[in-house]
């Protein structure tokens, strides 16, 4: 049981128009009505105060603030809550928090408000990662993943799961104790056998779904390749719709990798601009060069320019050889000095602002993946991990009933299925097998 009670500053630590300070815990109202100049303990929960924060030993008021009173278990961490809105100075601030600390508060450790939240079971383990993953948020996709998560969509997508697995063991756990109520080899080829299969093929398709749930959220690494002066500066910055790479007619201008973000309307990309792809005597170009070959090893999508104006030679052969395993996409830049579109692929014209053509087939590559936005989708790469030890548990599992395995001895692999998979919104420590199987059934009752 928790019993002392935490503060912090919950407010960025700068000069702004309001500062807020946080208490929560079982002395939280009384600690704070020690500061205050009205009585909180008489304050009804979910109401804010006004008035004077008070230095209890010397008396003098320290600032005019307005304090909100959420009083216990409608709180944030399931415990009476105090949060004091001064003025945003950071003198005062400071102030009111070392007040808070004077009378019996604790300094709140990183995160400790989430994590009491968890262990009072306000929120499971899944949705207080999706509160840093929120607050993380690198793009838009990926904040809608993260609330989706605050709002309990991997608890929605786990727990009918781990309902049915439980109901496969508990089968099992029934014949073991009872025998003589069902023939293990019926039991087994007709109820244990079909609803394991069809478990794993459910853990199956959420793993593959769940590459979609990491697009989404974590966007796409995306290199711009080429030659020399074929315009992928100039196609960075209309993407971007600003002068973030440099753009002249020489060749090897963009010596380092330049990068930014930007998001369409089917994905977040994670662009970067590389030094154009040639052999060169240049110190500087070259090592830019290397950096460029290492982007393109660890990109999930290039985007590969060629000059439209000119035919291709050996150079553009070698690049479409070094990206012919890679998602890609083949662009013509300066379409505006060309009259027809004879090789396949995206005619752009970087000069002109105009790489809607780029756009669009990028949208289209990715459509399908927005589908993780509208349904409950790993995305969290420690969720994906447990459901794939869930998976691999439960595939030996199947091997061993086919192989006519006893199912006592089965059931160690269903266990150890049911264990990781509940992992994802609970802790491991937490996971009782038998006790979810006695909450369900009234066994030798």
């Amino acid at each position: 049981m928790i019993t002392d009670t935490i503060v912090s500053i919950i407010t960025a630590l700068q000069e702004s128009a309001i500062s807020v300070i946080r208490l929560s815990g079982v002395e939280a109202i009384a600690y704070a009505n020690q500061l205050f100049s009205r009585d909180l303990t008489k304050a009804e929960s979910h109401t804010v105060q006004y008035g004077h924060i008070v230095d209890p030993v010397t008396n003098n008021v320290v600032d005019e603030v307005l304090v909100s009173v959420f009083k216990a278990p409608k709180t944030y961490t399931r415990e009476d809550v105090v949060e004091i809105s001064c003025h945003g100075g950071v003198l005062v601030t400071k102030k009111v928090l070392e007040l808070c600390l004077s009378v019996g508060a604790r300094m709140a450790e990183p995160g400790e408000f989430t994590q009491r939240a968890f262990l009072n079971g306000r929120i499971d383990l899944s949705q207080a990662e999706s509160v840093m993953e929120l607050i993380q948020a690198p793009n838009e996709f990926a904040q809608e993943m993260a609330i989706s998560g605050v709002q309990g969509s991997v608890k929605k997508l786990i727990d009918p799961l781990l309902e049915r697995l439980i109901q496969i063991i508990a089968n099992i756990e029934v014949n073991i104790d009872y025998p003589e109520y069902d023939d293990v080899q019926v039991l087994t080829e007709d109820v244990i056998l079909p609803l394991s299969k069809e478990f794993l093929s459910d853990l199956d398709r959420i793993l593959k779904e769940s590459k979609s749930g990491r697009i989404m959220k974590e966007g796409v690494k995306t290199v711009i390749l080429g030659k020399p002066n074929v315009g992928k500066s100039s196609i960075l910055n209309v993407l971007l719709d600003e002068e973030k790479a440099i753009v002249t007619d020489i060749a090897g201008t963009t010596r380092d990798l330049v990068e930014g973000w930007i998001r369409l309307e089917n994905v977040a990309l994670h662009l970067v601009d590389t030094a154009g792809l040639r052999e060169t005597g240049d110190v500087i170009e070259r090592i830019g060069i290397e950096k460029s070959r290492k982007a393109l090893e660890s990109a999930e999508l290039a985007i590969l320019v060629f000059d439209a104006s000119k035919k291709r030679d050996q150079e553009d052969l070698e690049l479409l050889e070094a990206t012919k395993n890679k998602e890609r996409i083949i662009v013509y830049n300066k379409q505006d000095l060309i009259q027809s579109h004879d090789e396949e692929g995206v005619y752009v014209s970087a000069l002109d602002g105009d790489v809607d053509a780029l756009k669009e087939a990028i949208n289209v590559r990715y459509v399908e993946h927005t589908k993780a936005l509208s349904k409950p989708t790993l995305s969290n790469q420690r969720h994906i991990a447990a459901v794939q030890r869930s998976y691999l548990a439960m595939k030996r599992a199947i091997e061993a009933l086919e192989f006519g395995m006893e199912l006592d001895l089965v059931t160690i692999d269903l266990n150890e299925s049911y264990v990781e998979l509940a992992s994802v919104v609970m802790a491991k420590e937490d996971i009782n097998v038998l006790d979810e199987i006695f909450a369900r059934f009234c066994l030798g009752k």
